[in-house]
């Protein structure tokens, strides 16, 4: 195994070959880029087609932190890493070996088209006029994975919202929890709290408390489909009580979500066609 670690990315310092020529003559071909969905993090939850395409990978690039949650795929491959916001680094690295005519696998965690590497790929692809060919294998994103510990209680309309604000304005992120909160829709919240950054999901509480009842259920789950896996049932008034943090989604249920013993459920509707009950 081979790591190639580095630091990049600032904006105004991305520099390719424009239209994917490099200058190699007729002859030259460009590689490939395979971006790819390992899942929430344990190899099980992995699709088959994602687990083929790391195995039968030659240069894998990625986070370091997901590059280690799949080590046993990747023994004797060519690993190139960045740490937390190496994102824009890890994807200018591999366009540029794939301009060298070398097959590149990017690793994202979950799926790659939620909030993960397929859109920066193609946005640099894009505005560079570099043209080489991509596949995006898709995986399961924390919004299914959580659902899946919780139960069902993304049987109607959703809403998936991150309270990051490192590349979204706060207040559009607030403008959007309102929205969703006064529209009725449960609502999956990622990247909930971090060190730095404590006071958003008080904030999300509050909007919540506006327009919904306290007790309506709110599922917490930490390290989804990991080792320590964490899951916790409780309420929009009781839930800062318990542990939240960067490996923590949460549900918020919507009006008509409900407990039933260790599940946390929301009505697809079918009580008010079918005599179910």
């Amino acid at each position: 195994m081979r790591t190639d670690g580095f630091v990049g990315g600032r904006k105004n310092q991305i520099n390719f070959k424009k239209n994917g020529q490099p200058g190699c003559g007729n002859s030259y071909k460009p590689g490939r880029i395979t971006i790819v969905g390992i899942g929430p993090g344990s190899i099980e939850y992995m699709s088959l087609k994602a687990y083929d395409t790391i195995k039968k990978a030659n240069i894998i690039v990625g986070y370091k932190s997901y590059i280690k949650m799949i080590e046993e795929l990747v023994d004797g491959k060519e690993l190139i890493s960045t740490g937390m916001t190496g994102e824009v680094a890890r994807a200018q690295r591999a366009i540029d070996e794939a301009l060298n005519g070398k097959e590149v696998v990017v690793i994202s965690s979950g799926d790659p088209g939620v909030y993960g590497m397929a859109g920066l790929v193609l946005e640099l692809l894009g505005s560079n006029k570099i043209k080489i060919d991509v596949e995006i294998i898709p995986g399961i994103t924390a919004a299914n994975a959580i659902a899946s510990s919780l139960g069902a209680p993304l049987m109607n309309d959703f809403v998936v919202i991150s309270l990051s604000n490192l590349l979204t304005p706060g207040e559009l992120i607030v403008k959007r929890l309102k929205y969703a909160a006064s529209g009725d829709f449960v609502i999956i919240i990622y990247n909930p709290k971090s060190s730095k950054r404590i006071e958003q999901i008080v904030k999300a509480r509050e909007i919540f408390l506006k327009y919904r009842n306290s007790k309506t259920p709110v599922g917490i789950v930490r390290n989804c489909k990991r080792l320590r896996e964490e899951i916790i049932i409780t309420n929009l008034d009781e839930m800062l009580d318990y542990k939240i943090d960067m490996l923590t989604t949460i549900i918020i249920g919507n009006s008509e979500t409900y407990v039933n013993g260790k599940f946390m459920i929301t009505p697809r509707g079918y009580q008010n066609k079918y005599d179910i009950y």
